[in-house]
């Protein structure tokens, strides 16, 4: 009996241990994540390493160097969801703000919105056991539209705080204006905080991918984004244009969240009367309605 009760003991106290591990493990992922947000000096590097096209006439995009200022600002912060919003400071006055991308990371996450081709993105579940530990980053568009997302566990180690995942994404802007010779880009995204700020590294195949045919790399290719910490008063233009618009766009995230909360495949209709979703959104002002708001987004989705 003394043994059954010393090994119970032992268990419950190896159990409490446990607990503890994982609660400071969550508390350093948090910390890395929320490191993400402030005032940055970004450079932008692509570049296209390999191409396997059997056309003579194949031409690289070109490589890609530019620089900018941007604010990321922190829209949420929840023990199991922390949301970053990017703007882009292209400018000097508040005119000159770009809302930029946005990323939501969330804790444990089952539910996936993963990019098919074109403008549609499967839903797809995970099992708890699947995602035990690890953060969803759901990547949006400058529209709040679906991006990408993927699933990892966060690495502390060798000094080091990274988190890698690799998912398939629509064309970023810079290709897709250039660019229609493949539908896919498989991005493998490191995001790791340094001592200056964090880098976005990636590692991407360019694919086409066709129904019911296997996909076919196209091109591979390098970017390298570094992001740099600069006083937060670099960015006051930022802050200043968030203030403003915040409520508005709020209105924006609310719609989409009733329409991923229906767990179900997402087409979207690229333009209605002649124009992307985007341009409608960045036309609106800051007092327009939830019904002026609603009714945008649901005139873009596929019924």
């Amino acid at each position: 009996m003394k043994i059954k009760t010393i090994l119970f003991s032992a268990s419950i106290m190896l159990a409490g241990l446990s607990a503890k591990s994982q609660d400071f493990k969550k508390t350093e992922d948090i910390k890395a994540i929320k490191s993400m947000c402030g005032c940055y000096e970004v450079q932008f590097n692509f570049t296209e390493t390999f191409s396997y096209s059997k056309d003579s006439l194949y031409k690289k995009s070109p490589v890609k160097h530019e620089t900018a200022l941007e604010w990321v600002e922190l829209l949420e912060d929840q023990p199991n969801k922390i949301s970053l919003q990017h703007l882009l400071i292209t400018g000097k006055t508040e005119e000159s703000i770009v809302k930029h991308w946005r990323q939501d990371w969330l804790f444990e996450n089952t539910n996936f919105y993963n990019f098919n081709k074109e403008t549609t993105w499967n839903f797809n579940q995970k099992k708890p056991k699947e995602v035990k530990g690890q953060w969803t980053q759901k990547v949006y568009q400058v529209d709040d539209s679906p991006r990408y997302e993927g699933t990892a566990t966060w690495i502390h180690a060798d000094g080091r705080h990274y988190w890698e995942n690799t998912t398939d994404a629509p064309l970023p802007r810079r290709e897709h204006t250039i660019r229609n010779d493949y539908n896919i880009l498989k991005r493998t995204n490191v995001q790791e905080t340094t001592a200056t700020g964090w880098i976005h590294d990636q590692d991407n195949s360019k694919l086409i991918r066709k129904d019911s045919e296997k996909d076919v790399l196209l091109a591979q290719e390098k970017g390298h984004d570094v992001y740099t910490k600069v006083e937060d008063s670099k960015c006051i233009l930022a802050q200043n244009y968030w203030k403003k618009n915040n409520a508005i766009w709020k209105k924006v995230r609310d719609q989409w969240e009733i329409i991923f909360l229906k767990n179900r495949t997402l087409s979207l209709e690229k333009k209605v009367d002649n124009q992307f979703l985007f341009m409608k959104l960045f036309e609106l002002k800051p007092d327009a309605t939830r019904e002026d708001v609603n009714k945008i987004i649901d005139s873009y989705i596929v019924k």
